[in-house]
């Protein structure tokens, strides 16, 4: 039991994006009476109708069980509940500082349900001490409840990031080990107690401080690998080697395991979440800003790389293979890919940008009033194109028909088509 001998029943997640919805729905398959916050009414709409409004391999039958058992709602306004979890974006501002204004939000939307003794866990990827701030935000507007532990007016605060893989997350939210840290010891246990009812992976508990630098670490840990690998792909061109076949080569070596470069890095963890680390430290944090450096930089190259195969065409059509961040989803936050088709529109106004992305079906916002691009099938857009882009290894992608590709320029920035 919680440390206040209280059952966490009724669970309130607010956010229900990539994270926060199936967060909601494995909870409800556990058998929790869920209520999910979000603001916009598209989303709470759907969700109700047991409709899942992204792609997320296994979400969509749980989801529709769990609603139709009455298990998970959706709603606007947040109510009151027995835990909540805080799933909302955490972007960068500025000079790559977090912006935490979403999560401030979502706190002093539940500080006016309180009552004493309830659970506030942050999952939103964060800086070292946003938890304590998000703690700090609701105890000011309800200056009657306290951190400390135990007692009728206590609050529970803690930090338990997510470290799940888009198009695995139904899978790994259930299996992965988790890290849960507490303001206070009992914070944690209550935490625990709850993230049980669904997480076979081991709970490992901590602070909220070490919690937070935790999830951080993971993603920079890959940022810095991917940043190898993507130096070594342009070193590896201008010395007129073959990249894929040199990190195979070297991946022989039983202690050397090269990632695999790309057109950069995107998604809403690892493009984002080594920045708070800068911004936290910027005097010896060296190694992770130039490794952010490197992949930021690697979109450019490959457009320019782009453009200048264009040069030899008069009105150059260009298709661009994918422009979600990772393979086989429909997440398209902080996409290099997604960046560089945008910038094709812009700086080839004489050419065509035909983009294959096979999860969405239409484009982003970001493409609006450009007249040059449309949403095109895979094997049109190829026929129509004199450069071919891959920038996803969807799996479609995999099986196309090479045959297809004789007399076009082909840049593959995924060693796909090797």
């Amino acid at each position: 039991m919680s440390p206040i001998n209280a059952p966490l029943d009724t669970v309130c997640v607010i956010g229900l994006g990539y994270i926060g919805l199936p967060t909601a729905a494995v909870l409800a398959q556990a058998g929790k009476t869920v209520i999910g916050v979000d603001i916009k009414q598209a989303t709470v709409d759907a969700i109700n109708a047991g409709q899942v409004p992204f792609v997320e391999e296994g979400l969509e039958a749980v989801l529709a069980g769990v609603v139709a058992q009455g298990k998970l709602s959706a709603q606007l306004e947040t109510p009151a509940a027995d835990a909540y979890i805080v799933s909302v974006p955490t972007p960068f501002k500025g000079d790559h500082e977090a912006d935490l204004s979403y999560i401030e939000a979502a706190a002093r939307g539940i500080a006016p349900q309180l009552k004493g003794g309830e659970l506030v866990v942050l999952e939103s990827t964060a800086p070292p001490g946003a938890t304590e701030h998000m703690a700090e935000v609701i105890l000011e507007a309800r200056p009657e409840f306290t951190n400390e532990p135990n007692l009728a007016n206590s609050l529970y605060f803690s930090h338990a990031p997510e470290r799940v893989l888009p198009g695995r997350i139904m899978i790994e939210m259930v299996e992965n080990d988790r890290i849960i840290g507490g303001l206070t010891r009992e914070a944690a246990e209550m935490n625990k107690e709850l993230y049980a009812s669904f997480c076979n992976g081991e709970l490992l508990l901590t602070d909220a401080r070490t919690a937070e630098m935790a999830k951080l670490t993971e993603n920079a840990f890959r940022d810095v690998n991917i940043a190898f690998a993507n130096e070594l792909s342009i070193i590896s061109e201008r010395q007129g080697i073959d990249v894929w076949e040199l990190i195979e080569l070297a991946n022989h070596h039983p202690r050397v395991n090269i990632l695999q470069p790309g057109p950069g890095v995107g998604g809403h963890c690892i493009a984002v979440d080594p920045w708070f680390i800068v911004s936290a430290d910027r005097e010896f944090s060296n190694l992770i800003r130039t490794a952010r450096e490197v992949n930021d930089s690697k979109p450019e190259l490959v457009l320019e790389k782009v453009l200048q195969k264009a040069e030899k065409f008069k009105n150059p059509v260009v298709a661009a293979l994918g422009i979600a961040f990772k393979a086989n989803i429909d997440d398209l936050r902080e996409s290099p890919s997604k960046d560089i088709a945008v910038a094709l529109t812009d700086r080839l106004p004489e050419g065509q940008v035909l983009v294959v992305e096979p999860n969405i079906d239409e484009l982003p916002k970001e493409f609006a009033g450009r007249t040059n691009v449309e949403l095109a099938a895979p094997e049109d857009a190829v026929n129509r194109a004199d450069i071919v882009l891959v920038m996803v290894d969807h799996d479609p992608f995999k099986e196309f028909d090479r045959s297809m590709l004789q007399e076009k320029v082909v840049i593959d920035t995924k060693g796909l088509w090797r």
